[in-house]
């Protein structure tokens, strides 16, 4: 079976070619992963490599209630936990790194979102008050653009410190780096709006700083072409997209991570060229790691067929700890619980049962 195959990424070998999806679970009580993140990574550790749940860069740059940061001392300190109990269970793992922009809201942070335009996503998003809609956000002015750039480079250094593998830069989802990329919500005038060279300024520069921490093989990049969550819009997403992951080729990165959906949605815009995965395939020369509602048969089609070289697995990975040794003999997999993915305890996050005693 070709998902259970090693695989070389740049300096790091993989122990297999299915990868752990990066997921919100919203159990950060004081923006600091601790020993329950632990023990839940280190359950899901057969896996080639664990992406993590995204974590902020900044107060700021949080969007939603109980998730983690990776900005101060204790944060790091925190993900040490994580980095070490995977590493004791003979696994690999990236630290997502996130800026949510405009998705987000004051009673996160005490402060009005920003965002590339004052364009406000007409949603509505989850606080602590409950459902509330996301306000206008403030546009951000030159200064505190290259004031984010430096605080990616910042949770670069942190993220290394924690004892990570590498990060990922997430540019998807309808968050900072995505609203720059898509016209819909970046309406600016400036360097870093207008034509596609400008609108990809922010991503090429957020690399740029995180790529001079790590060194080659050790950063991704996440991206959804097309992808509509957030409010999120372009006018020619195959002409953004393809710019972006053609730029990426004057990296040496370890991945580019492809979203085939925006949550439970499709992406808009892509079906000339076959989806997203497709177009990285046709762009960027290396490694793609693909994501979208893929189970055990059509993971192991997609990379039997070179479409992608790994596969993400999201929710599956929720409920199966063990989900490699799932595919190996061809096991039923575990019902998740969708009640307890956001919030709560050790319900639904670390006692989903394995195959075999952990």
């Amino acid at each position: 079976m070709r998902l259970l195959e090693p695989y070389q990424l740049g300096p790091i070998e993989l122990k297999n070619r299915i990868v752990m999806a990066p997921m919100t679970r919203s159990r950060a009580f004081d923006t600091v992963a601790g020993d329950l993140h632990a023990e839940y990574y280190a359950q899901r550790a057969s896996a080639g490599l664990i992406i993590t749940e995204g974590t902020q860069v900044s107060e700021l740059g949080a969007g939603y209630p109980f998730t983690p940061g990776i900005h101060t001392d204790a944060q790091v300190a925190g993900w040490r936990k994580v980095t070490d109990a995977v590493h004791a269970n003979g696994g690999r793992i990236f630290a997502q790194l996130w800026h949510v922009g405009r998705m987000s809201h004051p009673t996160v942070h005490g402060q009005t979102p920003v965002a590339p335009s004052a364009i406000a996503p007409g949603e509505d998003i989850f606080t602590t008050e409950g459902l509330q809609p996301i306000p206008t956000p403030r546009e951000l002015d030159s200064a505190s653009i290259a004031a984010i750039v430096q605080e990616f480079g910042l949770a670069a250094h942190q993220a290394k410190t924690a004892g990570f593998d590498g990060v990922e830069v997430h540019g998807a989802n309808g968050y900072l780096i995505d609203q720059f990329l898509q016209s819909g919500s970046n309406q600016r005038t400036d360097e870093y709006g207008g034509s596609v060279t400008n609108r990809t300024r922010l991503l090429l520069e957020v690399l740029d700083a995180v790529t001079d921490v790590w060194g080659p093989g050790r950063v991704g990049l996440r991206l959804s072409p097309g992808g509509t969550f957030g409010g999120m819009s372009d006018d020619d997403p195959v002409d953004t997209f393809g710019y972006a992951m053609k730029s990426l080729n004057g990296y040496d990165l370890a991945y580019l991570h492809v979203v085939e959906t925006s949550q439970t949605l499709p992406p808009v815009g892509l079906d000339e060229v076959g989806g997203p995965t497709a177009l990285a395939r046709s762009t960027y020369h290396g490694t793609i790691i693909s994501a979208g509602e893929y189970d055990r048969e059509s993971a192991e089609s997609a990379v039997a067929a070179e479409r992608t070289d790994l596969v993400a697995f999201a929710r599956a990975f929720i409920s199966n700890p063990d989900l490699p040794e799932r595919f190996r003999v061809g096991a039923e997999l575990n019902e998740g619980d969708d009640a307890t993915y956001y919030g709560g305890g050790a319900e639904g996050y670390v006692d989903y049962p394995t195959l075999k005693p952990a």
